[in-house]
């Protein structure tokens, strides 16, 4: 069990707790579970059973997956039902530093902790997100067994090295504010099956397109029935060049038939053999 956890009283006062209280007290009591849960790492990526969050939090399995899916939507974090692990994106800054030099010893502590994580989907994100800042060596990626070795960071010159101090004094007063700017390479934590067995994470900037192009559609709800759909159907599901294209020919559909937009997750028969070419 984790013993320690950094929670700043000024976090409140943040962007990114002011979006979770906008969405209702379930929001804000999952948001700061997350951080501060017994079974979280430095790193924000952990094994989560959402039975163990109802239980510690008191809001029951109902009200910890309204607040779990609230904080998804929020761009908070991330979360696979499959694996049960949750990505709290910004905490290995929040918990860590915004950056550490290439000689301290927690860089070989955080490379260490990642490759001692369950397979997950969010391996490969995480790395590219805290590489440069922590000097993370390896990169793991989801369904694969061997640990692919990565070249270390070169040094950078003179000039870098200042420019890069004057970065890291801008970043101390770091707060998950910082979120809101890099949401859009964020995955959202919807996780849509490909044919080659592997998942494809639907990006944050693509759920805010398509909200905003599709106003008739529950975007979401589509994308959970998009998952549904290609676990039903293993034989039709998309490339990954192909599974964006699928996505938004799903969503015109629905977009053009508003009645269908409104109550097609209810209706008991599947949409997608209409976007089957899809590819």
């Amino acid at each position: 069990m984790r013993e320690y956890a950094k929670a700043e009283p000024k976090m409140w006062h943040g962007q990114t707790f002011k979006n979770l209280r906008k969405r209702g007290p379930e929001a804000l009591v999952v948001g700061f579970y997350l951080m501060t849960s017994p079974s979280s790492n430095m790193l924000g990526l952990y094994a989560q059973p959402i039975l163990y969050m109802a239980h510690e939090t008191g809001l029951g399995e109902e009200g910890a997956t309204k607040g779990l899916n609230h904080c998804i939507e929020a761009a908070f974090c991330g979360y696979d039902h499959d694996s049960e692990m949750v990505w709290v994106y910004e905490m290995a800054r929040y918990q860590i530093a915004s950056e550490l030099k290439a000689s301290d010893l927690r860089c070989k502590g955080v490379q260490r902790e990642y490759e001692g994580l369950p397979d997950n989907p969010f391996l490969g994100a995480f790395f590219d997100r805290y590489a440069g800042a922590f000097h993370l060596t390896t990169r793991r990626e989801f369904g694969v067994k061997e640990v692919k070795v990565k070249k270390a960071p070169t040094k950078p010159l003179p000039s870098q090295e200042q420019e890069q101090e004057q970065e890291q004094e801008q970043e101390q007063d770091f707060s998950p504010d910082l979120l809101a700017e890099s949401a859009q390479e964020i995955p959202t934590g919807f996780l849509i099956p490909l044919n080659d067995g592997s998942e494809y994470p639907v990006p944050e900037r693509d759920l805010a397109e398509w909200v905003l192009t599709y106003p008739a559609v529950d975007v979401r709800q589509a994308l959970r029935e998009i998952r549904t759909w290609s676990n039903a159907n293993k034989s039709k599901r998309k490339t990954l060049s192909g599974v964006s294209r699928f996505i938004v020919s799903w969503l015109a559909k629905a977009q053009n038939n508003p009645v269908q937009a409104r109550g097609y997750s209810q209706s008991g028969s599947s949409t997608g053999a209409a976007w089957e070419g899809a590819r």
